[in-house]
């Protein structure tokens, strides 16, 4: 099957979570918790230790399901995600050097901007799925309007502070369909294994319509 690009990822769930794992063992019952709420789209942060061996074992359990590694800030940070198995990649922001590497390896990949010329920019690397961050909440929702007349061929996905009652705002734009939140999976629902209450979040959170 060829591989899904960065949209029709993002078109797979209307919330996608970033997760931090700080231990693997528990990374297999969170993908399928959160799998079984209907959410097959999800981010592990490079940022732990643990974090690779989170993304592999995730993968495993759920392959199903469309896994990405985020903060990655380097071709070498790509080179490791691709390498671990991910299926796409995220970053807070997007250098020459990265973007010749997305180019390189065609590896679906969603940078983050926080300007009209940052996406500018993007665009020009031919990079039309993009992060925005910080969103802010709500905030965010009257950037990403703005841009739409600016740059109709750009899809967002908006993370940052954004909680449950900002999420339908930001999905009834046109060039947003996706948004990107930690808050489905709770780090003290996961530190107690509360696999049920985490589906119960992920099937609220795999519940926002898109208009």
């Amino acid at each position: 099957m060829h591989p899904r690009t960065m949209r029709e990822i993002l078109a797979r769930a209307p919330v996608m979570p970033i997760l931090t794992l700080h231990d693997a063992r528990l990374a297999g019952d969170l993908a399928l918790a959160l799998a079984q709420g209907g959410i097959t789209v999800f981010e592990v942060v490079m940022r732990t230790p643990q974090s690779l061996a989170a993304l592999r074992a995730m993968l495993e359990a759920t392959p199903e399901a469309d896994i990405g590694m985020g903060t990655l800030m380097s071709p070498h940070d790509l080179q490791t995600a691709l390498q671990a198995g991910a299926k796409f990649g995220v970053s807070p922001g997007l250098t020459s050097e990265l973007a010749s590497e997305i180019a390189a390896t065609q590896f679906p990949f969603l940078p983050g901007v926080a300007t009209a010329s940052e996406v500018m920019q993007a665009r020009g690397w031919g990079l039309k799925a993009l992060k925005y961050f910080p969103a802010q909440g709500a905030l965010g929702a009257h950037w990403i309007k703005d841009m739409s007349g600016v740059f109709p061929d750009v899809l967002f996905c908006p993370t940052g502070g954004i909680r449950p009652p900002d999420i339908p705002t930001y999905l009834q734009l046109p060039n947003c369909c996706t948004v990107g939140g930690s808050w489905v999976v709770p780090q003290d629902m996961l530190a107690d294994r509360d696999w049920a209450g985490i589906t119960a979040l992920a099937r609220q959170a795999s519940a926002f319509a898109r208009v």
